[in-house]
């Protein structure tokens, strides 16, 4: 019987160690296709769908890229793909590690990189004619996102109106993680209660009361959804543009 119940109790560890790392493992690649925006400096843009502004631009050295399905209604926010093109005479076997910043639609294409991404899908002596074919064709699949040094972030919106009118944007999310709701604990309310996604990355709540707030993040791998709640909270002062540090990091 105790051998039994051991037995049960190694499979179920086994079980679990396997579905953690589904979540950071993806070697199928998708077949797609890619173009590139225009930017002056190469880099992403700040007025992008996620609302992430000066982030979404120079993340990850402005290697970025603005999706069409794959940004499923803001989900696909700060999510990691490998993007590499296929043709052999121009392309880099490994290709880029791009950050979804945006969302944008292109001829048939599932990624539009910023032309720093762009030029790495190339050869080093072949950049000037991957540019000169516009859309190239690809293979891609979903990696994890890793911020050497940094937590979890939660950023006051510009947006957001003190006391009332409070607006997060959520920075530097890694592993393979889809955050797929939020909300708020007030000591006035005694529960638990929902941030409206307002848009892309953007979560808000309107009549705020004074105080600090705790929050939590519904958390979504392909092994499952959990909670998860942040060790550090949301000061009773806070600040639009100021980002706070969760104390937590998502792998």
């Amino acid at each position: 019987m105790g051998f039994a119940l051991k037995n049960q109790v190694f499979l179920l560890c086994v079980m679990v160690l396997l579905l953690a790392v589904l979540c950071y493992s993806q070697d199928t690649f998708t077949h797609s296709r890619a173009t590139y925006y225009g930017s002056p400096d190469c880099y992403g843009t700040a007025s992008g769908a996620c609302g992430f502004r000066e982030f979404g631009r120079t993340v990850n050295d402005g290697n970025v890229a603005g999706v069409s399905k794959l940004f499923r209604n803001g989900t696909g926010c700060g999510t990691c793909y490998q993007v590499r093109c296929t043709t052999p005479e121009v392309c880099a076997d490994e290709g880029v590690n791009i950050v979804v910043t945006d969302h944008g639609e292109g001829d048939r294409t599932d990624f539009i990189l910023s032309p720093r991404a762009y030029s790495k899908l190339a050869r080093p002596n072949d950049v000037s004619k991957l540019f000169s074919y516009g859309v190239v064709e690809i293979e891609y699949r979903r990696i994890s996102c890793k911020y050497s040094g940094y937590n979890l972030m939660f950023k006051v919106h510009e947006n957001s109106k003190y006391p009332h009118y409070l607006s997060i944007v959520l920075l530097y999310v890694a592993g393979q993680n889809d955050i797929t709701a939020v909300e708020l604990w007030h000591d006035n309310w005694q529960q638990w209660r929902a941030m409206r996604r307002a848009y892309g990355a953007v979560w808000d709540m309107v009549n705020m009361p004074r105080g600090s707030v705790k929050l939590r993040f519904q958390v979504s791998c392909n092994y499952g959804t959990t909670w998860v709640q942040s060790k550090n909270v949301l000061p009773s002062n806070w600040k639009a543009g100021v980002a706070y540090d969760s104390l937590i990091q998502l792998y």
